[in-house]
C-alpha cells in the first residue's frame, strides 16, 4: 500500500496524535466513548430539519469532540483492557513500516476498513435523502467494521506486544 494511499496513517495525521493523546486514548473511556460519533454525528446532520443551517453547529461540535476525544481523559491507571489494548494494536499496526506485522493482520485491518467505507455510502445516501434504514445499515457497517477492526488490533497487539521495547513500554 503506498504510503500516499494509506488512509490509517492519513487518519493518524489528522487527529494529531502525539505519545500523550495516545496515552489518554488508552482509557476505555475514551475508546467507548469515541463509538459515540457516528451516531452523534447523524444526529447533527438530521438536525437540518429543524435548524436549517443552523445545524452546521451541532455538525462542528461533533467534529470538536471527535478531534478532542482521544484528548479528554486521563490515562488510565492500568492498561490491562480490551479497550487499552485495541489502541495499543491501532499504534503497532500504523508503525508497520518500521516493524513488520504478520500479514493476516494487514489483509483483516484492510478488509474490515473496506466494510466501514462501504457502510460510508447507504449512510450519506441516507443521510442526503433523510432515510432512517439506510442511515442505519450505513451506521451498523461503520460501526460493525470499526469494532472488528479494533478486536483485531486487539489480537495484533497481544501477537507483537513483545516485538519491540516501545510496544512493552505502553502496558502498565
Amino acid at each position: 500500500m503506498a504510503a500516499k494511499w494509506d488512509i490509517f496513517a492519513l487518519s493518524e495525521r489528522m487527529m494529531a496524535m502525539d505519545e500523550a493523546a495516545w496515552a489518554r486514548h488508552s482509557n476505555p473511556l475514551s475508546v467507548y466513548s469515541r463509538m459515540s460519533i457516528l451516531p452523534l454525528m447523524t444526529l447533527a446532520v438530521f438536525s437540518r430539519i429543524w435548524l436549517g443551517w443552523g445545524a452546521l453547529v451541532p455538525i462542528g461540535l461533533v467534529i470538536l469532540w471527535t478531534w478532542w476525544n482521544p484528548r479528554a481523559f486521563a490515562p488510565p491507571k492500568s492498561t490491562n483492557s480490551w479497550a487499552a489494548h485495541g489502541t495499543f494494536g491501532e499504534r503497532v499496526f500504523l508503525n508497520r513500516k518500521a516493524v513488520p506485522i504478520p500479514k493476516h493482520h494487514t489483509r483483516w485491518a484492510v478488509a474490515l476498513g473496506v466494510v466501514s467505507g462501504v457502510g460510508l455510502m447507504p449512510w450519506l445516501w441516507g443521510l442526503w435523502q433523510i432515510d432512517l434504514g439506510m442511515t442505519l445499515f450505513g451506521l451498523s457497517l461503520m460501526i460493525g467494521g470499526k469494532l472488528w477492526f479494533v478486536d483485531r488490533m486487539v489480537w495484533l497487539y497481544q501477537d507483537m506486544k513483545d516485538a519491540h521495547p516501545d510496544y512493552t513500554a505502553w502496558a502498565r
